[in-house]
């Protein structure tokens, strides 16, 4: 049975964040790669595109997050806390995240999610910002200290790691080998 098909039947094709029962979608949570149900909610069309554009959310929509805390499903406790957190201009979304219970694995994977304007941002030559799991293809021949070849021109680097104290710096592996590569010299390749 395909995700989706599981996820429907989880939910009682219901939206499991406002219970609204119209054009339903799955929506997956990052960071995780991993195609499981557990890593999959589903949502009505208004939280869908309220969860892609977090910068806008609606906080009279998300007062329905009073009941969807409650889940028994981690995924749906993860999508509530981190709304709850870009909700904080809210009065009312602070006593919520102090009534909530998560695990500490849940609560971890919670705040592996979370948007913080202070954190480092890698960003491309182009300006594009890179994530953990990224592919990114090399501008520039680079020449690898400490090993016997050149990194050329086009090299694709897939499933870079982030430094994340600098924001010039990433790493991945060419020729088996890893290495740190600045991001000046990297554009991010349309597919992870």
């Amino acid at each position: 049975m395909s995700i989706d098909k599981l996820v429907r039947e989880r939910a009682s094709d219901k939206c499991e964040l406002c219970s609204d029962a119209s054009e339903m979608k799955t929506y997956k949570l990052p960071p995780r790669e991993e195609e499981d149900i557990s890593n999959y909610i589903l949502v009505c069309s208004t939280c869908h595109s309220q969860l892609s554009d977090q910068d806008n959310l609606d906080g009279n929509h998300f007062r329905c997050l009073n009941d969807s805390m409650w889940s028994e499903v981690d995924a749906v406790k993860v999508v509530v806390y981190r709304l709850l957190h870009a909700l904080k201009s809210e009065g009312w979304s602070q006593d919520l995240i102090d009534m909530m219970y998560l695990d500490d694995d849940t609560l971890s994977w919670a705040k592996a999610g979370l948007h913080d304007p202070n954190a480092v941002k890698h960003v491309d030559s182009n300006g594009a910002i890179l994530e953990a799991g990224d592919s990114v293809v090399l501008i520039k021949d680079l020449n690898v200290k400490g090993a016997s070849f050149v990194a050329k021109r086009g090299t694709a680097v897939r499933r870079i790691s982030l430094v994340h104290d600098n924001p010039e710096h990433i790493e991945g592996k060419i020729n088996g080998q890893h290495i740190v590569i600045l991001t000046q010299y990297v554009k991010k390749s349309p597919n992870k």
